[in-house]
């Protein structure tokens, strides 16, 4: 890890900071002056920078909000914390407009100062590993049609500042998308902050947004910026923006409309300037219609529409990000990548992938786990994905049943049930078919998930019973184990007969 970098003209402040720190275990470096930061940045030593900035904002030979601004150019992803007397506090509110990750108001609690200070390097920490990763693997893979056309979108728009709406199933990629417009526009060079807007209780969501002033609410111990100041001259990714709480609806759509926000028991307005880009796996047009969504802001969201496909519209692209995640999980888990044979490969292409990307990434970091052999074969694949194929011989079960001869018995239509349908169906592990088929229907906004999928199972084993018994209601009736009632009343309800 880098150093913390501590830049005060006062001897005491440097002394007790470097040592609290070092009983942290964290290495530090002290300044005296703006200077001699500049200087370090520029020398061959200090190229790679320190790991979070701890300034004082008045000092001789120089400001501390200058400092913050030329650090801010040569490192834009560093936390910068800005310690000030309480006479410079609206000094440090404009800090902020630089991107200063917090201020440290003088004089300070020794543990809220190392405990700001921890958290600006987790912030360190977690924005290097994104770059880490981006740095390592493409932005994004795809040979399909449906991809050219987003690449071609994506570059379209590398010279804009629009309000981006990204719309596709969930796991197919949206966040890569936002990613990629954020690092091909004019805002690069600034932050790129994600939320989830579905992932954080609707309590919390508005100081998430918008941050809180000390004392708002009770656990509000410090001020905290929110992530439209963090993402102050860069891009801020507002993911699941469907699944938003209405209230917050209205001031999202203020900041949209003038860039001005409160934060959360905040009397002074805060100025942001965001580029907003929304993503979400809903219907929102329908969203509106329900009123749940507020038009204005959806009118406002939906300048242009990138429409992601599914990963069942671009099979070609399975091989090669199969390909791709296997490195991948090969590099994250210091092992040598497995390669996968083609008649795997080929069951896993069909493989509908209710989770999409996502869900094909996760299938390949449990290969790398899990399958004994460097080559993966068929049977190493998971089980959801080996009822794909049996899927596809339940339905020829089906359909030949459906096509012998029908035999109408007490106004019944009936298939003889032969010992090959029988045995054709007898390894469909129909479980994990069932399995699949609910995770699918689960994934939409559909709310009758459990009728349909019973009312598809009664009528299927009422219809094999019949079969069995040539017809004979009553007879079907006992091997099932219930009544000639209710047999009765449930062939008229699923409408089996005709």
């Amino acid at each position: 890890m880098k150093p913390i970098w501590i830049v005060d003209d006062d001897q005491s402040i440097r002394f007790v900071l470097e040592k609290a720190l070092l009983r942290e275990g964290l290495v530090t470096r002290s300044f005296t002056n703006p200077k001699e930061v500049l200087v370090a940045l520029n020398s061959e030593a200090g190229r790679e920078g320190p790991q979070v900035l701890v300034s004082d904002i008045r000092m001789p030979g120089g400001s501390g909000l200058d400092l913050l601004t030329e650090v801010k150019q040569k490192l834009p992803g560093l936390p910068v914390i800005i310690m000030t007397a309480f006479s410079d506090l609206d000094s440090a509110v404009s800090a902020f407009q630089n991107g200063a990750f917090e201020y440290l108001p003088k004089p300070f609690d020794l543990p809220k100062a190392i405990e700001l200070i921890r958290r600006a390097l987790e912030e360190s920490q977690r924005e290097e590993v994104a770059e880490e990763l981006m740095a390592s693997t493409p932005e994004m893979l795809g040979q399909a049609p449906a991809m050219q056309d987003v690449f071609r979108a994506i570059g379209r728009l590398s010279q804009s500042n629009v309000t981006v709406m990204i719309t596709g199933e969930s796991g197919s990629g949206k966040e890569l998308v936002a990613r990629a417009l954020h690092k091909h526009s004019p805002r690069a060079n600034g932050p790129f902050v994600a939320i989830n807007t579905a992932a954080i209780p609707k309590d919390l969501l508005e100081s998430e947004l918008f941050g809180h002033e000390r004392g708002a609410f009770t656990g509000a111990q410090t001020s905290r910026r929110g992530r439209f100041e963090q993402a102050d001259g860069g891009t801020l990714f507002l993911d699941e923006i469907g699944d938003m709480p209405f209230d917050l609806q209205t001031r999202l759509l203020r900041v949209l409309s003038d860039g001005h926000f409160y934060r959360v028991g905040g009397h002074s307005a805060v100025k942001s300037n965001v580029r907003v880009i929304a993503a979400t796996h809903q219907d929102l047009e329908q969203r509106v219609k329900e009123g749940a969504f507020r038009e204005d802001l959806f009118h406002r969201l939906n300048v242009i529409r990138l429409r992601l496909p599914a990963l069942r519209e671009r099979r070609e692209d399975v091989l090669v990000l199969t390909k791709h995640f296997l490195v991948q999980s090969a590099q994250q888990l210091g092992v040598d990548p497995k390669r996968i044979s083609d008649p795997a490969l080929e069951i896993l292409s069909h493989f509908n992938f209710p989770g999409n990307v996502r869900q094909l990434e996760n299938i390949c970091h449990w290969l790398t786990v899990m399958a004994p052999a460097q080559m993966i074969e068929t049977k190493d694949l998971p089980p959801e994905v080996l009822a794909a194929p049996a899927d596809t011989s339940m339905s020829l079960a089906n359909s030949a049943v459906a096509e012998m001869p029908a035999i109408r018995e007490h106004g019944v239509a009936s298939s003889i049930a032969t010992p090959a349908l029988i045995n054709l169906g007898a390894h469909a592990g129909w479980e994990s078919a069932l399995e699949v088929e609910a995770m699918q229907l689960l994934g939409t906004d559909r709310q009758d998930v459990w009728d349909v999928l019973s009312k598809r199972f009664e009528s299927l084993l009422i219809q094999a019973a019949l079969a069995t018994t040539r017809g004979r209601r009553i007879e079907a009736a006992v091997k099932l184990g219930i009544g000639r009632n209710t047999i009765t009343r449930k062939i008229q309800e699923l409408k089996i007969e005709g």
